[in-house]
């Protein structure tokens, strides 16, 4: 555990978690695509998206202060 119970990660681990949700993000925008095409509910998809835009903001902005220390 680090400072205030923040677990601190290695800068190496978080990049490799951003690269994961970028490849994650592509994916479920290709599964968006094919459900569109077809007519499908894509509501809940979206929302994924949403939320691993939210997270991949976050580890950015955490990569970010990683590299200003």
């Amino acid at each position: 555990m680090g400072v205030n119970g923040v677990i601190h990660v290695k800068k190496s681990e978080l990049q490799a978690e951003i690269e994961q949700l970028k490849m994650d993000y592509i994916r479920i925008q290709g599964d968006l695509e094919k459900m569109e095409s077809v007519g499908g509910r894509v509501t809940p998809l979206e929302k994924t998206l949403e939320r691993m835009e939210k997270e991949l903001a976050e580890k950015r902005e955490q990569l970010d202060q990683m590299e200003d220390e």
